[in-house]
């Protein structure tokens, strides 16, 4: 089977982004502060959220950057909803695009195959797919008895949840948690993950083989 490099040689410049909203921002903030503080090397070229109320909006309006609403209510399918989305991010000329805490299924392009990364709060596959996001993920975690939970970095595909895992990240689950503190817990360790994750793809380290990402040591050059 063939390795698929998405990035052939580690990119000489800020990486550029697309972040894909539906709520607060949270995550987006978090990419703003780490580029900010010189941890994260790109530059996000275009913020779409899939609703007016977003609160990420204001986020991106307060950073500078481009942000707009593309609302799947305004459209009759999902084929149609994504073709608007991608259409924006090609013209933004984005080469990655992150969702984060997105809520609508899209379907990927072909020339966006392996250019689309999402996070969830949970390690996949365990509590996940359609439904699960946010507390309803922490709170099904916490109904099991899980001892450890997490965080997973994967590419996109079609699916809920889906795709080649890059990154996955662990955090105890304590006794006394709800899902709000699990929650906190879960998303400081999104906070490193996703970031590094973003990196390693414009180094030019990720290889994907059937479903598994290998992290190369070094890139091509």
């Amino acid at each position: 089977m063939p390795a698929i490099r998405p990035v052939a040689q580690p990119l000489d410049r800020p990486i550029r982004l697309g972040v894909l909203i539906s709520g607060g921002g949270t995550t987006l903030q978090n990419f703003l502060d780490k580029i900010a503080a010189d941890s994260l090397n790109a530059r996000i070229a275009n913020v779409i959220a899939n609703q007016s109320d977003s609160g990420g909006l204001a986020r991106a309006k307060s950073a500078g950057v481009p942000g707009r609403v593309i609302s799947h209510a305004d459209f009759d399918s999902v084929a149609d909803f994504s073709a608007a989305i991608f259409a924006a991010l090609r013209e933004a000329d984005v080469e990655l695009v992150a969702l984060a805490g997105f809520l609508r299924l899209i379907h990927i392009p072909d020339d966006f195959r392996y250019r689309v990364m999402n996070i969830h709060p949970a390690l996949i596959p365990a509590f996940c797919g359609k439904g699960f996001y946010g507390r309803r993920a922490h709170a099904a975690a916490l109904a099991r008895g899980v001892k450890v939970s997490g965080c997973t970095v994967h590419f996109a595909d079609n699916e809920y949840d889906h795709g080649p895992i890059i990154e996955q990240r662990t955090v105890p689950v304590r006794e006394d948690d709800t899902p709000e503190s699990l929650a906190e817990r879960v998303f400081e360790a999104e906070c490193e993950a996703y970031p590094h994750a973003i990196g390693l793809f414009a180094e030019g380290r990720l290889e994907i083989v059937g479903d598994r990402v290998h992290v190369l040591d070094e890139p091509n050059r």
